[in-house]
């Protein structure tokens, strides 16, 4: 770092420790990750889940549940509450109860979650190198050795099922193998059709009870905006309007308070980062444009590698043509697995990708008639090609393409 760049950090550290007021009081509060003490407007989904787990507390196993929703409407954060209540609860009545959460983004196959179902109850396991049935007898003799209910929170559970069908077998299978204690499972989704894509012997040893979170409206998503922003910030830093914006933008999206917490939380941050003395709704459309921008790398980065090379043979043949069909993809899509060692897809496959691609809404895909040729696809790519191109170039293997004449 040369001298120059050195001074302009420490004047930026500077003026932000100069600054005479800070818009913030607690900022935490506003983090994706926080859980209040009070969730407003979910007073009956609090009592409808302790219900379903009261039995625990005499000893008894409660029913398997599925917890069903849009993103941002209080299921992860209701199930924590109701959990640690009742693991407190319990401890009180010197009753054994224990709880595993994962979030099943990152747990995605079944020796993922044993590993974390052990390391959970103080069984210690390797990440990897051990047969899976010698961790699930570890799990299951250490589980029995506690003579205890054990509650199973898989958040997520349809991205599970989605990578192995056979961990959610695993688990429903679990109690007619365990002698002294028993095993209870939460599962968590978006997916209201989730149970219909059950394999029928999972669905028949399940017995679930099922509960259903509505998505906010735009006045409760008000309600849960003032109550953290009196937390959040300094007296009177938000101008009027600012939390209503916040709170009909999120409402818009099917009723998602993770959104309009965030849109809060960035435009408080650019407000903070400009030094301006009170967050404007001008932040809040700023910090809407960022927030969608984010997404869309997110989504795009996260795509599996044959998915992204069908996606640069569609930016390629855009960059070439104003309209590419899907003929022009396969073929542009070939090359660049010939250059790159990727193992080529069929077209029907490669096909299959462009429809996932525009359920996704990265591209829009038009089926058009060319007569007796039969039918092909019209396709747009429908988010900002230098997003596209930004986020091909971080990966390896593709950035070297577009130093490529072959294509």
């Amino acid at each position: 770092m040369d001298e120059k760049s050195s001074s302009t950090i420490d004047d930026i550290f500077d003026r932000y420790l100069d600054a005479e007021t800070s818009i913030f009081k607690n900022r935490e509060v506003l983090s994706p990750h926080y859980v209040p003490d009070i969730l407003p407007h979910r007073d009956d989904k609090f009592e409808e889940l302790a219900k379903i787990l009261a039995p625990a507390l005499r000893g008894g196993a409660p029913s398997n549940i599925f917890i069903y929703g849009t993103t941002g409407t209080g299921k992860t954060a209701v199930t924590k509450q109701v959990l640690a209540k009742l693991k407190e609860r319990a401890e009180s009545r010197k009753l054994a109860f224990k709880y595993s959460y994962m979030n099943c983004q990152h747990v995605d196959t079944k020796y993922r979650v044993l590993t974390q179902l052990c390391d959970d109850i103080g069984i210690d396991v390797p990440f990897t190198g051990l047969h899976f049935d010698v961790i699930y007898q570890k799990f299951r003799d250490a589980l029995d050795d506690l003579d205890t209910l054990h509650v199973t929170v898989l958040d997520e559970v349809d991205m599970l099922y989605r990578k192995s069908t056979e961990s959610l077998y695993v688990l429903t299978r679990m109690n007619s193998d365990l002698k002294d204690s028993k095993i209870s499972i939460i599962g968590i989704t978006n997916d209201v059709n989730f149970k219909e894509t059950l394999d029928p012997r999972i669905r028949s040893s399940l017995s679930e009870e099922e509960i259903v979170f509505s998505p906010y409206t735009a006045e409760q998503l008000n309600d849960i905006l003032t109550q953290r922003a009196n937390v959040a910030f300094q007296k009177g830093i938000l101008e009027f309007g600012v939390i209503n914006l916040c709170a009909a933008v999120g409402a818009q999206q099917h009723g998602d308070a993770r959104r309009s917490l965030d849109l809060l939380r960035v435009a408080s941050e650019l407000a903070e980062r400009n030094s301006d003395e009170t967050v404007t709704e001008i932040h809040v459309r700023k910090a809407q444009q960022v927030i969608e921008r984010n997404t869309v790398i997110e989504v795009l980065s996260s795509l599996p590698i044959q998915t992204k090379a069908v996606l640069q043979s569609i930016f390629i043949g855009e960059g070439r043509s104003e309209e590419i069909t899907t003929g022009d993809v396969c073929e542009i899509y070939s090359k660049i697995c010939k250059l790159v060692k990727l193992d080529k897809l069929t077209d029907r496959r490669v096909g299959d990708l462009i429809n996932e691609l525009d359920m996704l809404g990265i591209v829009t895909a038009q089926v058009i008639s060319k007569g007796r040729y039969g039918r092909s696809k019209r396709i747009h790519l429908t988010v900002p090609h230098k997003q596209v191109r930004e986020v091909l170039e971080n990966d390896f293997r593709l950035s070297k393409i577009f130093d490529m004449d072959e294509i």
